[in-house]
């Protein structure tokens, strides 16, 4: 078995990992990156790209199907399932594509393949080939999609995301378990291509909504179009008689189970942090319960040694520019250690990219509950009656912005509401920039746009920005969604 020393030793070759091997490589380190798995990112393979390239084909289809609202006629709509999935799969390999060109710049000696698991704080074995001994490690290995193991009985119709954009077809019909972004971004894409879809969730949570009042605009509007079913679990599952679906037993809130037949069972329960089969144990570094190694957010530091962690694998947000800026953070730091430093965290803003989209920035409505003791200004806006968004016909959802008493500070905003990928970017750079409600009012608007509802919030929260902060709205004036 040879050995290797570096400077800084990488796992992982996704967005964390290729950052962080590129911060350390500017400094002027030796580094490795290794990787057991297939190179490119999640982003580009199953995440974020081939997702939108399946919503897209979704929203044009939507698009013929909306059209006589504005008085445009054209004939029936033929869905082309192969066609729509060869062109999810042919751009999808094109991103990864770009991806591996930035992979094969990289230096053969600094990178190896294989999977590699500490064996003490500076030394990981890879496979039984190589020992690489390092004065710094990130780890940056990803995470998985996570399917109950009582699922697995029905073999491969119980899928992930990931299996997705491998189908050359659509499927006739798709049970969706789970209803975060991506359950909600593939089911109603799926259900607007014409396939059968159910969704079931186990609560009343959609997507990253915390503010209740915006929950259950955001549940009553999806409801309107998905068949989804809120308070309901998944108490059985098994592989149809002929092998060609499944058989899902859901379980409502009142114990009422109800057995249903689809093509595939599409897990999107979560993803858990491939963390557990790198032998963490051996490495020194205090865990949390989740087996997770405990790190300072801010430096990505593991305690106070010289490991590093950063995206996925640390169990935080599952968002590529949070992948990037946290492994961006780690090669630094791995490179100066122990001269360790904070790096620059971005203000929190994550999209879904259903229809209404779905955004949360800055403060959740849920961290000011607890940081601000629920006395915080709270301004909102109905898209109904918007006039930009009733133009377009995409009049429904709610916007409600929060800022503090006193400074006047803009703080954060949760929204479900037409165009909310470019409202939600607009009030992050705000929320950054530390500016006040008054000072965002006195930003230009044009006329029609769907901003001036973002000008309606903030003026109702300038107004309550006047009022005695005992008697502001705050989470004691919301009331629970259904």
């Amino acid at each position: 078995m040879k050995t290797i020393r570096v400077d800084v030793a990488v796992i992982g070759s996704g967005t964390a990992g290729m950052t962080a091997h590129r911060a350390a490589r500017m400094q002027g380190k030796r580094v490795l990156m290794i990787e057991s798995g297939p190179y490119g990112t999640t982003c580009a393979r199953v995440g974020c790209m081939p997702s939108k390239l399946l919503i897209a084909a979704a929203e044009a289809a939507h698009a013929v199907a909306a059209a006589p609202a504005f008085g445009v006629h054209a004939g029936p709509v033929r869905i082309d399932g192969r066609q729509v999935m060869a062109r999810v799969r042919s751009e999808r390999d094109r991103f990864v594509g770009f991806v591996l060109d930035g992979v094969n710049a990289i230096a053969d000696e600094e990178k190896l393949r294989g999977h590699a698991r500490f064996i003490s704080p500076g030394t990981l074995q890879v496979d039984e080939h190589t020992l690489v001994e390092a004065a710094s490690v990130v780890i940056a290995t990803g995470s998985t999609a996570i399917v109950p193991p009582e699922w697995q009985a029905a073999g491969d119709r119980v899928i992930t995301s990931d299996a997705v954009f491998e189908w050359t077809d659509l499927p006739a019909s798709v049970a969706v378990v789970g209803s975060g972004v991506i359950g909600l971004e593939l089911g109603q894409a799926l259900a607007r291509l014409g396939v059968r879809v159910t969704l079931f969730a186990r609560g009343n949570k959609v997507a990253q909504l915390t503010d209740p009042l915006v929950l259950r605009e955001a549940d009553a509007v999806l409801a309107r179009e998905l068949d989804i079913r809120f308070m309901t679990g998944v108490a059985h599952v098994a592989k149809t008689p002929d092998g060609k679906g499944i058989l899902l037993t859901s379980r409502d809130a009142a114990g009422v189970e109800k057995t249903e037949q689809f093509e595939y069972l599409l897990a999107a329960v979560g993803r858990r942090p491939n963390v557990d089969k790198i032998g963490l144990e051996t490495a020194q570094i205090e865990l949390d319960r989740h087996g997770v190694p405990l790190h300072d957010a801010h430096t990505m530091q593991c305690g106070k040694s010289a490991i590093f962690i950063a995206g996925d694998a640390d169990n935080a947000l599952p968002l590529l520019p949070e992948a990037a800026d946290e492994g961006r953070i780690a090669g630094d730091n791995a490179a100066r250690f122990p001269d360790v430093k904070p790096g620059l965290r971005r203000t929190p803003l994550t999209i879904a990219f259903t229809e209404p989209q779905i955004a949360t920035l800055g403060a959740t409505y849920q961290q000011l509950c607890v940081s601000h003791a629920g006395r915080f200004a709270v301004g909102a806006v109905s898209f109904g009656n918007q006039g930009r968004s009733r133009v377009m016909l995409q009049n429904q959802g709610l916007l409600r912005v929060y800022a503090e008493f006193g400074s006047k500070r803009f703080l954060g905003a949760e929204l479900i509401g037409p165009r909310a990928e470019h409202l939600g970017h607009l009030l992050a750079w705000a929320c950054q920039a530390q500016l006040t409600v008054p000072a965002m009012l006195d930003m230009p608007f044009y006329h029609p746009v769907i901003e001036e509802g973002v000008r309606t919030a903030l003026r109702e929260l300038a107004l309550h920005l006047e009022k005695d902060p005992e008697h502001a709205p705050g989470c004691a004036d919301c009331t629970p969604g259904p």
